[in-house]
C-alpha cells in the first residue's frame, strides 16, 4: 500500500522505515516558529535554569506580531524579553513587527517542501501550503524542540479533499474553507491531516493556498498539506529557493476518507457567530439586513497582497458607509509595500479605509480594533468564537475581503455580485482568486 505525504515526511524525518498512521515517531525539525506571545517569555526562563541554548539558531524563526507595537507596559516588557532572548541565542531569523507569524516564513522562503516544521501557534498549519508537514505545538512542547531539535508525533491518517471544477466569478479561498467546515463540522478531521488537491486547488495562487492550510485546523486537523507544483516553485525561486525535496503522495496511499467538493457551485459564503462551521450564504444575510459597526481586513487569512487586491477591487469609486469603520491591517510589510506600489492603498483609503500596523491585532483580540459589546463585525480572519475580536458580547461573521469590502459599502452583510454587480466582480476578483491565468 502507497503512502501519504504526510507518511512519507513523517518517514524522512523521523528515520523510521514504513511509517504507519497511529504510529508515535520522533522527529528532527527542519525548522521551529515561535512568537512574542508563546515563545521566550514562556520557556526562556526554563532554558536558562537548565543551562541550555537552542539546538540550532539557524532553524529557528522568532518573529513579534502579537504584541506589536505595544499598548502598554506589560507588552512592551514581552517584546524586550523577545529581542534579548534572539540575541543571546545567535537567532538571525528575527522578524520585529515585519508581519503575522505564519505569513513571515512562507513570504521570506524558510519553509520549503518536504520540511518538517513547527510553530507555537495553532494555525502553524499554514506552512502546509508548500508541501510541507506543518504542525502547531504549545510551548511546553517547543521547550523540548528548542533545546533538542527533535519532537514526537503520532502520525496521522489524511483525509483526502478534492476540489473539482474552477472557482466561479466573486468566490475565493475562504468560501472554500467555510463550505467545507461547513459540511464536515468543526471537528470533522480531529487530528488528521487533510490533502488538497482537484483543480481547483492546482490553480489558487499562493496567497489562496495558504487560506486553505491555516483553515484546517477550524476542522480540528493535525496538518493541512497541499502538494507543490510550478506555482509554488515559481514562488520560491523569485525568493531564490530553488533546493527543497518535494514529497507527493503516492497513488494508491491509503485515505481514511475522501471528500468531493465542487468549486464551480460555490457562492460567497459567510460564517455566522459564533463558530466557523455555522455558515449561510452572503446573499442569505443581505436579505436578513444584518448591520454592521466594523468590517476588518487582516490576519494571516485574509490580508495578502491577493486579499488586498480583491478588496480593491470591491472598493474602488465607492465609500465605506456612514457609521461602519473599515479597518485594514496587512498580512506583513512586504504585502503593504506590494499595496502601495499597486496603488491599491489608495484605493482603499480613498473609499475611507484605516490602515492599522501589521500584526495579528484585532484577530486575536489585542491591540487596535476590537471590538464593544454588542457591536458587529464582520471579518476577513478565521475565529469567530465569543469574545475572540475582544468583548464576549460582541458578534463576528467571517468572510472573504471582497465580502468584507462589500459589507463595509452597504453597511450589512453583503453579497459582493449587489455592491460592485457580477461583471465587474467577474472580470477582476475572479482573476485574483483563481491566481493563474487561464
Amino acid at each position: 500500500m502507497g503512502k501519504t505525504l504526510v507518511q512519507k515526511i513523517a518517514e524522512r524525518a523521523s528515520g523510521v522505515k514504513d511509517v504507519q498512521p497511529g504510529m508515535i515517531v520522533t522527529v528532527n525539525v527542519d525548522i521551529a516558529m515561535m512568537h512574542d506571545s508563546t515563545g521566550p517569555r514562556r520557556i526562556g526562563k526554563t532554558m536558562e535554569k537548565l543551562g541550555r541554548k537552542v539546538w540550532n539558531p539557524d532553524k529557528v524563526v522568532l518573529i513579534t506580531d502579537h504584541f506589536t507595537p505595544a499598548n502598554d507596559s506589560v507588552e512592551a516588557e514581552i517584546l524586550r524579553i523577545t529581542r534579548e532572548f534572539a540575541k543571546a541565542q545567535g537567532i538571525k531569523r528575527f522578524h520585529e513587527a515585519e508581519g503575522i507569524c505564519h505569513i513571515v516564513p512562507v513570504e521570506m522562503g524558510y519553509v520549503r517542501p518536504g520540511m518538517m516544521y513547527v510553530g507555537a501557534d495553532s494555525h502553524s498549519t499554514t506552512a502546509g501550503a508548500v508541501g510541507a508537514f506543518a504542525i502547531a505545538v504549545g510551548s511546553t512542547d517547543m521547550l523540548g524542540i528548542m533545546v533538542t531539535g527533535q519532537t514526537w508525533i503520532k502520525v496521522p491518517e489524511t483525509i483526502r479533499v478534492t476540489w473539482k471544477g474552477n472557482l466561479p466569478k466573486g468566490a475565493m479561498a475562504k468560501d472554500m474553507m467555510l463550505a467545507l467546515i461547513s459540511k464536515m463540522g468543526g471537528d470533522g478531521a480531529t487530528y488528521q491531516a487533510v490533502e488538497y488537491t482537484g483543480t481547483a486547488v492546482e490553480r489558487l495562487s499562493m496567497d489562496e493556498r495558504l487560506v486553505l492550510s491555516n483553515m484546517s485546523i477550524e476542522l480540528g486537523a493535525k496538518a493541512g498539506v497541499i502538494a507543490p507544483n510550478q506555482i509554488v516553485f515559481d514562488y520560491l525561486a523569485e525568493r531564490g529557493v530553488t533546493e527543497f525535496d518535494a514529497v507527493y503522495a503516492d497513488g494508491d496511499a491509503n485515505y481514511i476518507r475522501e471528500v468531493v467538493m465542487d468549486a464551480s457551485a460555490l457562492r460567497p459564503l459567510v460564517a455566522k457567530p459564533h463558530a466557523p462551521e455555522n455558515v449561510d450564504t452572503a446573499k442569505n444575510l443581505e436579505d436578513e439586513g444584518v448591520r454592521i459597526h466594523q468590517a476588518y481586513i487582516g490576519a494571516c487569512t485574509g490580508a495578502k497582497f491577493t486579499d488586498l487586491e480583491a478588496a480593491a477591487q470591491v472598493l474602488r469609486g465607492r465609500h465605506v458607509a456612514p457609521g461602519v469603520r473599515l479597518l485594514v491591517a496587512p498580512a506583513s510589510v512586504r504585502v503593504f509595500r506590494q499595496a502601495v506600489e499597486a496603488g491599491i492603498v489608495t484605493t482603499l483609503l480613498e473609499a475611507g479605509a484605516q490602515f492599522l500596523p501589521t500584526g495579528c491585532g484585532a484577530c486575536a483580540g489585542l491591540g487596535h480594533g476590537i471590538l464593544a459589546a454588542g457591536e458587529v463585525c464582520i471579518s476577513s480572519t478565521n475565529r469567530n468564537f465569543p469574545g475572540r475580536m475582544g468583548n464576549r458580547q460582541s458578534s463576528v461573521y467571517l468572510g472573504s475581503p471582497a465580502t468584507v469590502a462589500a459589507s463595509a459599502v452597504a453597511g450589512y452583510v453583503a453579497d459582493p455580485a449587489t455592491v460592485a454587480g457580477t461583471d465587474a466582480i467577474g472580470t477582476e476578483v475572479a482573476a485574483v482568486a483563481r491566481g493563474v491565468a487561464e
